[in-house]
């Protein structure tokens, strides 16, 4: 699970349920953490409303008055993996050759959307290699995902801001080309995963993740027209704007999450 919405949902739901003493949904490690009063049966309640709202998680150990449950991806199909690794595959690939339209369009919205794609790839890939690793480990590689998106929104908020000072004009025909190739390729990620979006924790994460990548996608093919229409970088520079604080209020969420985690690791 890699959004913060879909584990506070979580949270605010198990919480109100009888027993239920307290509750974490980590998205660095994927492991949602319960102290509950009576194990056996709070925790068959837990079970059913996590369920209810689209997810499986599996129990992973208990501790006296506390049990984690991990909504992670152990039970992943084969099938399923094979589609994650092209959707690692169109994101990576894309991402470089819209980085290159960024460049030969001289669009900055179009090289942090480019960046948006590579890191998603990135994130991806990491979450695949990282199944069935314990706590630790998977709390270090979430870590390594925090800060590598934290450095990605620096980057592009530095040289967003860099080109506030230069003139520029962004080409928006190649603009808006590139934006709907990369709706195109968001659309056709979505559709490797529709046979495999039931009994996998991390789906509806996933299918969020598409969604803002395609709204992203069209917020640039969007600033495109507003660049030809208005004869200004504006658009263009509100976009990359918009992106890079994405990036970087994504960084601290993981980071913070993989810090806990590796506090409790190490406890």
């Amino acid at each position: 699970m890699d959004c913060n919405d879909c584990a506070a949902e979580i949270e605010h739901v198990t919480r109100q349920l009888a027993g239920v003493e307290d509750v974490r949904v980590s998205i660095a490690s994927q492991v949602m953490t319960i102290r509950v009063a009576e194990p056996e049966a709070s925790l068959t309640d837990v079970e059913r409303v996590v369920a209810e709202l689209g997810y499986r998680i599996d129990p992973i150990g208990t501790a006296g008055r506390s049990a984690s449950t991990n909504a992670d991806a152990t039970h992943i199909t084969g099938g399923y993996r094979r589609a994650l690794w092209i959707v690692v595959l169109l994101n990576g690939g894309y991402g470089v050759i819209e980085l290159a339209g960024g460049f030969l369009s001289n669009s900055q919205a179009l090289k942090a959307d480019a960046l948006d794609f590579m890191g998603d790839g990135l994130i991806t890939l990491l979450g695949i290699v990282a199944i069935g690793w314990g706590l630790a480990w998977r709390a270090r590689s979430a870590l390594l995902q925090g800060l590598f998106l934290g450095a990605l929104g620096l980057g592009v908020l530095t040289n967003t801001l860099f080109r506030l000072e230069a003139g520029y004009e962004p080409e928006a025909g190649l603009m808006s080309r590139f934006g709907i190739v990369a709706l195109a390729v968001n659309v056709a990620a979505a559709f490797v995963l529709i046979p495999h979006r039931t009994g996998d924790a991390n789906v509806r994460a996933v299918w969020l993740f598409s969604r803002n990548d395609a709204i992203g996608n069209l917020a640039v093919v969007i600033a495109a027209a507003l660049v030809a229409w208005t004869g200004t970088r504006w658009p263009d520079l509100i976009v990359a704007l918009v992106i890079a604080g994405l990036f970087l209020q994504s960084s601290v969420s993981i980071i913070l999450d993989a810090r806990r985690d590796l506090r409790e690791a190490s406890a």
